[in-house]
């Protein structure tokens, strides 16, 4: 049997819960209608985030439903309330209060990490939505410049930001704590979603915050603490709130991460996991949303049913599970087994995280070493830092992070290590274009050329699990410097295979097939698959394509590639990465440096901006770097030279 997807029509919720006469019993079912929906877009996306989106829900319901004057006034109206997430994880759940007031169609709703429909993170594109967000710790400062917009001015309404407790780790949070009382910013509401977990694992064991009430106070702030669930409490801390009119206000709202699905909520789905939250990223398994998804519509239909408001009505949603691709290498998985390898070799290895242990595949490393593992929270700046000043008393520090957050937000501190002429390894997780489904703050496009700054910083992206293994042992034992590994998060989309007895040389790059009227060089499992499939067109035409995988981004034997290219002169590079400073531009300079371009030119084929947001096959077909692009693409140049 088939699984069944379903969704509340807003016609229908509006139905419902208008038969409610009790206020409360009325936005606990919307509330949970709105948990409905959530879990089906998620799972209809086939990734998302639950676990926040449920843990807030009430508190989003309690805004838009009660609190503010959006609606009232206009969406468009200066003297609207103004809300958003700084935490931006939550956001599948605000799609679905959106989708029941109106402010998004069905068809956007159910689009969720889609090509024209919403982002996997909060984005301005998005109907309703009054900021991007996703990189951390920004919230209160951007918050705060709306407050001050506002009075500069003369507009009404308030601002409202969200905020995650794990969040508290950014050192940005602080300085806007200080900032907002100094500058008297006293139309700024701040909300800390408290639901205790970070992305898999409790708040005190990434990095505990203590006692939150007398930390703020301690800023000057307006502080209350309440359950976050109880819409009586938010109620009266509200109208509590509205009579403090000389500081910025701060409700401490302890949630339950999940709330709503008793198995993913905290702290029970901790114990059932041995310690680890599976339900903060992703989408749940059919059996999962199922259990789900009955729990959420047994509950609504008692409490209308109660009411006198007969049962929910829902209608079934299209739903073609997704197939599983067979190929199942994985470059971080290979780099977190010869991270354990090295680490019983090395002594001096240290590594270091940045709450993404389990995606950056550190736990094995975590486990075989606790005394050499370095748990940063939410907090790249102080990671990087703490790095140098390990490797300034003679350790060998691995620093990992996602490839957005780790390359720009430390970038400083990156500097200041490299000025000390101390050797670091950054590894940059999730780099490039793909996954597209968490949207522009998640994808990292920039973080070659931030890097490429750094003279004898060598930057490398393996292209299989084997060359990665190969790789973090170079930068491990032979290069005297420090040094950048850049990884893809998901698997590659298909097995690749270097040649037989393959060794990693520095400036070199590996043929994978061969042709003699047009050169493509890339690098990574994603662009690699696509100037593969490229190739594979392409010879169907009689058109002979050799693909050139290069995993060094700033280093060419520059005789070496010149050699590979031979006599042709159709040449491109495709890019996970800006095309005006990533691999492209750096070996035009090399190879005209060298004198072997003469009257020869590299064309670059990248992403270009905005950034799309979408399946992998929607994101790549957009940018025009898919296969089939990139064969016509290669062809059109042909046919100008």
């Amino acid at each position: 049997m088939s699984l069944e997807l379903y969704i509340a029509p807003k016609n229908e919720i509006e139905r419902a819960t208008d038969a409610v006469a009790d206020k409360t019993t009325r936005l606990s079912v919307f509330a949970d209608i709105c948990r409905l929906n959530t879990l089906s877009s998620v799972k209809l996306a086939g990734s998302g985030h639950l676990g926040s989106s449920f843990s807030a829900m009430d508190l989003v319901t309690w805004l838009y439903c009660q609190e503010m004057n959006t609606l009232k006034v206009g969406v468009d109206s200066p003297d609207r309330d103004i809300y958003f997430s700084s935490k931006g994880h939550d956001v599948p759940g605000l799609y679905a209060v959106f989708y029941a007031m109106g402010i998004l169609d069905e068809d956007k709703f159910m689009k969720l990490r889609r090509l024209g429909g919403t982002f996997g993170h909060p984005d301005v594109r998005t109907p309703g939505l009054e900021a991007n967000s996703g990189s951390l710790g920004m919230g209160i400062s951007k918050a705060k410049g709306m407050a001050l917009a506002k009075k500069m001015k003369g507009r009404g309404g308030r601002v409202f930001v969200l905020l995650g407790d794990g969040e508290l780790q950014e050192g940005q949070i602080y300085e806007g704590l200080q900032a907002a009382v100094y500058q008297k910013i006293t139309n700024l509401t701040v909300i800390v979603d408290h639901n205790k977990v970070q992305s898999d694992k409790p708040v005190t064991e990434i990095g505990n915050l203590g006692n939150l009430v007398k930390k703020f106070e301690a800023f000057g702030w307006a502080v209350e603490r309440i359950d976050g669930h109880d819409f009586k409490q938010i109620e009266s801390v509200f109208r509590k709130m509205e009579k403090v009119t000389d500081r910025p206000k701060m409700i401490i709202a302890d949630t339950i991460k999940g709330r709503g699905v008793s198995f993913m909520e905290h702290p029970q789905a901790l114990k059932d996991n041995n310690g680890i939250y599976l339900w903060h990223s992703g989408a749940p398994d059919d059996a999962s949303y199922e259990k789900g998804r009955d729990e959420l519509f047994t509950r609504i239909n008692k409490t209308l049913i109660g009411a006198g408001a007969g049962s929910l009505a829902v209608q079934k949603i299209p739903y073609d599970k997704k197939v599983t691709l067979a190929v199942k290498d994985y470059v971080s998985d290979a780099f977190g087994d010869k991270l354990v390898e090295l680490g019983r070799k090395h002594q001096d290895l240290v590594v270091l995280d940045a709450d993404l242990s389990s995606d950056c595949r550190l736990r094995k490393f975590e486990a075989a070493f606790p005394e050499r593992f370095v748990e940063s929270g939410i907090a790249e700046q102080d990671m990087v830092s703490t790095a140098g000043g390990l490797a300034l008393q003679g350790m060998l520090p691995i620093c990992n992070s996602f490839a957005v957050f780790l390359a720009s937000r430390a970038n400083e501190q990156i500097y200041t290590n490299f000025c000390e002429g101390t050797k670091i390894i950054y590894v940059d997780h999730f780099a490039g274009l793909i996954p597209a489904g968490p949207g522009q703050s998640h994808q990292s496009v920039r973080d070659i050329s931030l890097f490429s700054a750094f003279e004898n910083l060598v930057i490398l992206q393996p292209c299989n699990p084997e060359e990665t293994a190969q790789a973090l042992t170079y930068c491990v034992e032979t290069h005297p410097n420090s040094s950048m590994i850049r990884l893809i998060i998901g698997p590659s989309p298909r097995q690749i295979a270097l040649k037989e007895g393959y060794k990693l040389e520095p400036g070199k790059g590996c043929e994978m097939t061969h042709g003699e009227d047009a050169v493509l060089i890339t690098y990574g499992p994603v662009m690699l698959n696509e100037a593969l499939a490229a190739a594979e067109m392409l010879s169907k035409k009689g058109f002979g394509l050799k693909v050139i995988h290069m995993p060094w981004l700033n280093r060419v034997d520059t005789a070496w590639l010149q050699n590979a290219l031979g006599t042709c002169h159709n040449i491109s590079v495709l890019e996970d990465h800006v095309g005006s400073s990533g691999l492209g531009i750096f070996l035009n300079y090399e190879m005209a440096k060298a004198g072997h371009l003469k009257d020869r030119h590299i064309e670059i084929m990248a992403p270009t901006w905005p950034l799309a947001c979408g399946t992998p096959d929607e994101v790549l077909n957009f940018h025009k770097l898919d296969g089939a692009s990139v064969a016509d693409r290669i062809l059109a140049m042909a046919d100008m030279s």
